[in-house]
């Protein structure tokens, strides 16, 4: 019976899985609408692409900018994510970016921030170092080619026009020559109606309190005169523009070493007031740098190859046009840029402070777990703070999510902020955890903060990602490297919790003697957490379901008493293969503009480049894992916790032995947890962070449970040593 059962519960994920994937390109979901699958900008007309680095929408005001403040207020506009292929993205990178329609740059990825060179204008028809950028586009790994965009659009017949030094670069074709160039000069009446397509570079804003001393490109005036200066050249974009053309004006790269997002703005017959989305990020407001280029071809009804990396952008309309709505909606384009800007610079000492805290917590848990303090009350008074520190610990990591609810990036010190609204998050939380009926069962606080993470996270995902972005623990857009769905931060957060809110469950069911009602449970509600992680439209998560599904599947079989043989191990990893091939196999059939990661994945199959991202990614991660010390501890820590939970009485872990011994599911579970974190990291890019997240979340609740069942057995103590002995004896002679 037990060997069809496996079969049966493989099968059956494989089926759940085309019933999500059905349900996805059926477009039921309410997160998919209406970003995940925008129409394309209509083929319409000319367009003009203008090049303004180094701007940001804080540089924008009616009275020092009125040419961006026109487009703001007539036309559509988002913050976007210029990162290229390194840390910082220099104006030619920004333009060779445009060009090949996915990320490039000037010079190879082996130093992450590059001084900046300057950019030649054309000679002879060719520009300048074309071979240098083939090159660097060849050797970063992301499957590059500069020269696509002008290559399509002279394929189906259409030239292109470029305007400065920058705009070359882009209208360039992929032997570098450029076909119509002229140099940027105060009227450009002429020049803006030559072909369908034209890019215009406007120059670059250079901040002199961030420029890296080894750039070639140097400002010569304070940031508030550049601003000035671009701002004038973009009105005469705006006068000089031909009839029916509309203008997308772009800040391509930043404005020194500092990364943060920039400027894009649209206006003309198709763009009226309004906002610029993608589903290239899915948020409204937020778009790539790499979505300009599909967003040309298909403005002139041209095809986008499946290669490029980003996707047209469409309008959302604003309610009116008026000067309050365009207030309005600067005002949450600057949110954007600020709380990304400032949870950037966050992020390293907030992990560092946290993990440098955690390893204090138990290295005191440790300290009193193997000494004994005074009398058993002031024992007692202890372990009760130890488990109230443990509880509060574990709150901390969703509570990081909660605090985007409150706008901290505003606060004159945002870094104070960021800290008083988790800690306003924890406070609540912690609250629930404690004070509700669930609070004298042994996992009950545990089991509602679990639940709390996995709901919030769940609802995050389902709503289109907005807690996660600019948060602590969630998505730098800045970053560009995911903007919707689960990242590995998330998914490590969302798989611990699910399986220890699993382990609660079923401990409550066994204590009743339902093992298979136990087992029914979890398995529940772990499939119902790969399908929120799985799911193209909402986690979008393609490495989280091959690592959650066999834990949640060795849980099922423990609880069933079922032992895990090799076949039966091998029944479960195809099942997952299964769900996962078809979850991408159903994202690669809807449209390339709405594809996700998973779908992409598959068409890189097609084209023979999967084995760069697979390369690309592998690089990252062990350059990651062997960046520092603290990440070399990640695999040792695992093959720590893997020890104690084989031995739990080594380590003076006498506390964890009695647990399992009052909730005998409690071990297995955490071997499913760790199975999960395991295969987290060896799969996903990134992945040294997966097991050190989940143990942010899983170490202060298992403490938490181990320090109350030492409370309970000191309580029964002092209970039997305050009877007294005659009564003791009696009683045992009962």
């Amino acid at each position: 019976m037990r060997r069809p059962l496996i079969a049966v519960l493989s099968a059956l994920v494989v089926l759940l899985g085309a019933a999500l994937a059905g349900a996805s390109l059926g477009g039921t979901s309410a997160s998919a609408s209406p970003l995940a699958a925008p129409a394309a900008a209509p083929a319409s007309g000319p367009i003009i692409v203008v090049g303004a680095d180094g701007l940001t929408w804080t540089d924008v005001s009616r009275t020092d900018t009125p040419a961006l403040w026109s487009l703001l207020r007539d036309g559509a506009g988002a913050t976007v994510t210029v990162r290229s292929v390194h840390t910082n993205t220099c104006p030619v990178d920004g333009w060779l970016t445009v060009s090949a329609g996915n990320r490039a740059g000037d010079r190879d990825g082996s130093t992450t921030k590059p001084p900046c060179r300057g950019i030649g204008e054309p000679q002879g028809g060719m520009v300048p170092r074309w071979a240098d950028y083939q090159r660097a586009a060849r050797d970063a790994g992301f499957g590059s080619r500069p020269g696509l965009l002008a290559d399509e659009l002279a394929r189906s017949g259409r030239c292109v026009q470029a305007i400065g030094p920058g705009a070359a670069i882009a209208a360039a074709r992929s032997n570098g020559r450029v076909e119509h160039y002229a140099p940027f000069d105060g009227r450009l009446t002429s020049a803006l109606a030559v072909c369908p397509a034209t890019f215009v570079d406007v120059g670059a804003v250079r901040d002199p309190a961030d420029i890296d001393p080894r750039d070639e490109v140097k400002p010569g005036q304070s940031r508030a005169q550049q601003v000035k200066a671009v701002d004038n050249r973009i009105a005469t974009v705006l006068r000089d523009a031909p009839d029916g053309a509309d203008i997308l004006v772009v800040s391509m790269a930043d404005a020194g070493a500092s990364e943060r997002l920039r400027l894009i703005a649209m206006s003309g017959p198709h763009y009226g007031a309004g906002s610029l989305a993608s589903s290239s990020t899915r948020q409204p407001g937020l778009v790539q740098l790499t979505d300009v280029t599909p967003t040309v071809l298909a403005q002139l009804g041209v095809a986008s190859p499946d290669a490029l990396g980003g996707s047209p952008l469409r309008l959302l309309p604003a309610a009116d046009n008026s000067e309050a709505s365009a207030r309005d909606r600067l005002q949450s384009l600057v949110d954007y840029d600020q709380a990304s800007h400032e949870v950037h610079s966050l992020v390293p000492p907030f992990f560092n402070g946290w993990v440098y805290a955690q390893l204090a917590i138990y290295l005191f848990v440790a300290f009193v777990w193997r000494r004994r303090f005074g009398a058993p009350a002031t024992r007692l008074r202890l372990l009760r703070v130890v488990r109230r520190v443990a509880l509060v610990a574990a709150t901390v990591p969703v509570a990081t999510f909660l605090a985007n609810l409150l706008p901290w990036w505003r606060a004159s010190v945002p870094g104070l902020a960021i800290v008083a609204s988790v800690a306003i998050f924890v406070a609540l939380i912690s609250a629930v955890a404690m004070l509700g009926p669930w609070r004298r069962a042994l996992m009950g606080p545990a089991a509602a903060i679990s639940l709390i993470t996995v709901l919030v996270l769940s609802a995050d995902v389902m709503t289109g990602s907005r807690l996660q972005l600019s948060s602590l623990l969630g998505l730098q857009p800045v970053v560009g490297g995911r903007f919707y769905g689960m990242g590995n931060v998330t998914f490590a957060l969302f798989a611990t919790a699910t399986l220890l809110l699993c382990i609660a469950v079923a401990d409550m069911l066994t204590r009743r003697n339902r093992p298979r009602l136990a087992a029914a449970a979890v398995a529940a509600i772990g499939l119902a957490a790969v399908l929120v992680d799985g799911s193209p439209s909402w986690g979008s998560d393609f490495g989280g379901p091959p690592a959650l599904l066999p834990g949640v599947a060795y849980f099922v079989l423990t609880i069933l008493g079922i032992r895990l043989t090799w076949r039966r191990g091998l029944l479960i990893g195809g099942g997952t293969v299964g769900f996962l091939a078809v979850l991408a196999v159903a994202d690669w059939l809807r449209p390339a503009d709405s594809r996700s990661h998973l779908g992409r994945f598959v068409q890189s199959i097609i084209d023979g480049t999967e084995w760069d991202i697979i390369g690309r990614k592998l690089a990252q991660n062990m350059s990651i894992l062997f960046g520092s010390t603290l990440t070399l501890l990640v695999p040792l820590g695992l093959l720590f916790v893997i020890y104690v939970l084989a031995r739990p009485t080594s380590w003076g872990s006498r506390a964890l032995q009695r647990s399992f011994e009052r909730a005998p599911v409690l071990r297995p579970g955490l071997i499913a947890l760790v199975i999960t974190l395991v295969i987290g990291f060896a799969l996903n890019d990134s992945g040294t962070a997966i097991p050190a997240v989940g143990a942010m979340l899983a170490i202060p609740l298992v403490i938490m449970i181990s320090v109350r069942t030492l409370e309970d057995e000191s309580r029964e103590a002092a209970a039997v040593a305050h009877v007294p002995y005659a009564t003791r004896a009696s009683r045992h002679q009962r």
